[in-house]
């Protein structure tokens, strides 16, 4: 008397493993999420994750400074302090979180990381060329407007006035960080009131 397994127990054992690896994380697929670094690590945890292969993304602004002894300087600064951007599969968090001066991998809702939406580091990557950009304290009050054209084209924030020019506060909710970038008037459009 032969045995036959039970399709509706067991299944097909390639589906099982697949499903298993799936949410092991090996087929997951790489996505972008925000790193708490030490105070002042930026640059050296992008030194780390680069010794190990993983893909990151540290967003920079130049700043001019000014010696005690006089003589000026110009500077790359890290554009969201104590932040980084890896893109990485779930399998990888562990390369990222052993990095030297990693804190945490900032975490969204049920203790799973938090993913940044690939346009926002894509429009953040283009548009650090093409515009003069800084840090900025964020703003939760004030008139929001959106970017028509450019590279931070669809992007919403706060609208401040800046001599001649405009400046459009945007922010990374995720990591509660904010930049000003300065939009040309007709570049940019209100979003009226709810």
């Amino acid at each position: 008397m032969s045995h036959t397994p039970n399709p509706g127990i067991l299944g097909d054992s390639r589906i099982c493993t697949e499903t298993l690896l799936s949410q092991a994380g090996v087929y997951a697929p790489a996505e972008w999420h925000a790193v708490y670094t030490a105070p002042r690590h930026e640059k050296r945890v992008a030194q780390h994750l680069e010794q190990r292969q993983v893909e990151h993304f540290l967003p920079t602004y130049t700043s001019q400074r000014r010696w005690k002894d006089g003589s000026k300087v110009t500077l790359q600064l890290p554009l969201f302090p104590g932040y980084i951007f890896v893109r990485i599969a779930r399998r990888q968090r562990v390369r990222v979180l052993e990095s030297p001066g990693v804190v945490c991998i900032v975490d969204g809702t049920g203790k799973a990381p938090a993913i940044l939406p690939k346009e926002q580091i894509d429009a953040l990557r283009s548009g650090l060329s093409e515009r003069r950009v800084e840090p900025h304290p964020l703003l939760v009050v004030g008139q929001r407007g959106r970017i028509r054209c450019g590279a931070f084209a669809g992007m919403e924030g706060v609208v401040m006035r800046l001599r001649k020019n405009f400046r459009v506060v945007l922010t990374v909710d995720l990591i509660m960080q904010s930049m000003a970038v300065e939009v040309d008037a007709h570049d940019l459009e209100m979003i009226p009131c709810e």
